[in-house]
């Protein structure tokens, strides 16, 4: 009977531990698939007839570019068209057109505009000699093209997606319970706070606020939970911070939400919100504390903050802009200075990790604003001899990259003992792991364990298999904002779901990377994973610009509350008088949302 028990409960664990990353993997795809089936069919909004020769121009996208180049969105091929001539966009009180600064100007029922006009069904623009007439689109339908089913033809309930997440935070904690031995239910404590936090942020934004997404949430919540229950098996005590980071993270996220539905404001606190990330920067250089090489910390008491974490957030915010002032202002000066100023803070701060990430974030901003191949090379050769000469000034970073590739011929001193740690430690976990609380990086005397190298802690004590979702989960925020370039509200939430994304991934890479000598070890953050309460709230912020750039976040919201109410919701424009054509935009078809009811 012994032996049987000898043998059963190794092989129990050993499933649990499987069960795991299933499971995980089961929450990651199903989410980003049904984030795929909720989207809206590319259908034309309104129509543009030019009556002379009767061509139509099916309108598709909250914003639109109208001119005589082939890259916009309405190409008008006649020459007295600028090449940028015009943009139409679809805003709360209706659509607007606006001139961006065309040579003849733009007219709307034969008079000359200035700034935006507010437009009406049966309104006519004239650009050059082309003159549109606004209509309603009353083409059918066309059928969507089944090209991505995913695992099922039917999008996934987030509420099964939640119970499937806060199921793999269970599991883990129930490893750690037991981890001596003995069960200490104290080691679950932290993980079902989490939970709390994200079944809280479920009932708020499905329940109250009636929107009917909650895939980023439930990826989001999956991985902090991950985080938090890996941590709170490393140091129960130290994880109240990661807890209170969340907690403050989920309610900067849905701040942001908020904050974000109007453009108008988003564009009055963008100078501010870039003048106070540069005053944080400075009171970060005077007043801060230099911690392993980098003067990144300002600690007051017990508490301590990494302004270049929440600085992330101001930077996306600035480099962002809407498609009527990108025609209007195609140069990226302003935030070309931006960006230096904030590199250059960083450089002065020898936190070299983070300005590469805001670099790489700047490189992506920029190539959506201008387009421009050649100006992202120019800035590129540029960076390439900025590096060289931090590498002089700088010594210690340059014996960083003397280790790099060599790490076992340093076993035993700087250059090499926290990288070869890691990949042993990593070996040892397999494919599922030690368990919870079973590893021995933590132990080992190696330094950062917990934050800069706890992907190595991650794949020794739940294996390579989750450490590979957890990544996976994070580069498929690439695709979630690459899918909503073109169906976004505005080309403000386009540009910063890319931008945040791209940052988000470039910091794996850092972290991961350099944990396993693939880079120089630069002592990044693992997002969601890593310890660092500062890193906690950023990435929930930064979650938002996902979140907004998803038009279901506050179309469905609005037509949900019209419903409620019986009439119009507080979002929605002024009534007016029916008067011939008017239109202001109509709230989200019943078949746009039919994949997601469930």
């Amino acid at each position: 009977m012994e032996r049987l028990t000898d043998f059963m409960l190794p092989t129990l664990w050993l499933l649990l531990r499987a069960l795991v990353p299933v499971l995980a993997l089961y929450v990651v795809w199903r989410s980003y698939t049904s984030f795929k089936k909720g989207q809206r069919r590319r259908d034309p909004v309104i129509m543009l007839w030019e009556e002379t020769s009767g061509a139509r121009f099916p309108v598709l996208y909250w914003e639109n570019s109208i001119g005589r180049s082939k890259s916009c969105d309405i190409c008008l091929p006649d020459a007295t068209v600028s090449r940028d001539h015009a943009v139409l966009m679809r805003r709360e009180e209706g659509w607007v057109v606006c001139d961006t600064g065309s040579q003849s100007g733009t007219r709307v029922n034969g008079r000359e505009i200035e700034g935006q006009k507010l437009l009406s069904i049966g309104d006519s623009i004239t650009m050059g000699d082309v003159t549109l007439t606004m209509r309603n689109a009353d083409s059918p339908l066309e059928k969507r093209r089944r090209v991505f089913k995913g695992f099922s033809a039917e999008a996934a309930s987030p509420l099964k997606l939640m119970a499937a997440a806060s199921l793999v935070h269970l599991l883990m904690a129930l490893q750690a319970c037991f981890a001596d031995g003995a069960f200490v239910l104290i080691q679950a404590a932290p993980t079902l706070i989490a939970m709390v936090m994200g079944w809280g942020l479920y009932v708020y934004s499905i329940g109250i606020q009636h929107r009917v997404s909650f895939e980023i949430e439930t990826t989001a919540y999956l991985l902090s939970g991950i985080g938090i229950t890996l941590l709170a098996a490393f140091d129960i005590e130290g994880v109240r911070t990661q807890l209170v980071a969340m907690f403050i993270g989920i309610l900067l996220f849905c701040f942001m939400i908020w904050f974000m539905n109007d453009l108008d404001r988003v564009s009055r606190f963008r100078i501010y919100i870039g003048a106070a990330a540069i005053l944080l920067f400075a009171l970060n250089l005077l007043i801060g504390q230099e911690n392993h090489g980098a003067k990144n910390w300002i600690k007051l008491g017990p508490l301590s903050l990494q302004p270049s974490e929440l600085i992330k957030i101001a930077f996306v915010f600035v480099g962002t802009s809407t498609l009527d002032r990108l025609q209007t202002k195609k140069n990226i000066t302003e935030f070309l200075i931006f960006t230096g100023i904030c590199v250059g803070f960083l450089v002065l701060m020898h936190d070299l990790g983070t300005a590469a990430i805001f670099f790489a974030c700047f490189l992506i901003i920029a190539f959506m604003r201008s387009g421009s191949v050649r100006t992202i090379a120019l800035i590129l050769s540029g960076a390439a001899f900025g590096v060289f000469l931090v590498l002089q000034m700088l010594p210690y970073i340059a014996d960083r990259f003397a280790g790099w590739g060599h790490v076992w011929e340093h076993i035993n001193d700087n250059l090499g003992f926290q990288q070869t740690r890691v990949l042993t430690y990593m070996a040892s976990g397999g494919l599922f792991g030690l368990g919870t609380g079973q590893g021995g990086l933590g132990a080992s005397g190696v330094f950062a364990a917990d934050s800069d190298l706890v992907f190595g802690m991650l794949c020794e004590e739940q294996g390579l298999l989750l450490g590979l979702i957890v990544l996976m989960a994070i580069a498929l925020f690439i695709f979630y904002a690459r899918s909503d370039v073109t169906r976004s509200r505005s080309t403000f939430f386009s540009i910063g779901a890319c931008a945040v994304a791209g940052m988000l991934l470039f910091q794996t890479c850092l972290n991961v990377f350099g944990a396993t000598d693939v880079l120089p070890l630069t002592g990044v953050t693992l997002p969601f994973i890593s310890a660092g309460g500062s890193s906690m709230m950023s990435v929930w912020g930064l979650m938002a610009f996902l979140k907004a750039s998803d038009e279901r976040t506050y179309a469905a919201r609005r037509a949900g509350r019209r419903q409620a109410r019986g009439g119009r919701g507080p979002s929605d424009p002024p009534p007016r008088r029916p008067g011939p054509g008017h239109m202001r935009p109509p709230p989200p078809r019943r078949d746009d949302m039919e994949d997601i009811s469930s």
